[in-house]
């Protein structure tokens, strides 16, 4: 008995999510979701590649009961990981488990894409 759904879905079909001051953060977030909740099967609610222009953030926040992952695409990243700042560039991974905090900043003058990835812990 299959469990999951196969799907594909094309670029053209997904439409970005604009999210002003997202967490307190400022400018805009632009959140392009790979999938829906749905998909997740009660196991996570968010796979999606993220964009935010220079001078954007997404503000501090905890996880509680989920991790985050995000894993930069391109551009140039500062991230708060539970008050620490540390620099991230293409190619580089971040993880927040349950319990803990963090936030993001485009620290480049081109645009900062990465993937976030939000599962049940």
């Amino acid at each position: 008995m299959r469990r999951y759904l196969n799907m594909v879905t094309r670029k053209e079909n997904i439409r970005p999510i604009i999210k002003e001051q997202m967490r307190g953060g400022d400018g805009r977030a632009v959140q392009t979701p790979v999938i829906d909740e749905a998909q997740f099967c009660g196991h996570g609610r968010l796979f999606a590649k993220m964009t935010l222009e220079p001078g954007c953030s997404i503000g501090w926040h905890e996880h509680h009961g989920e991790s985050e992952t995000f894993y930069i695409l391109a551009g140039a990243a500062r991230y708060c990981d539970n008050g620490e700042w540390v620099t991230l560039r293409a190619g580089d991974c971040a993880y927040t488990p349950s319990g803990e905090g963090h936030s993001i900043a485009n620290a480049g003058t081109q645009p900062l894409e990465f993937m976030a990835l939000i599962v049940k812990a």
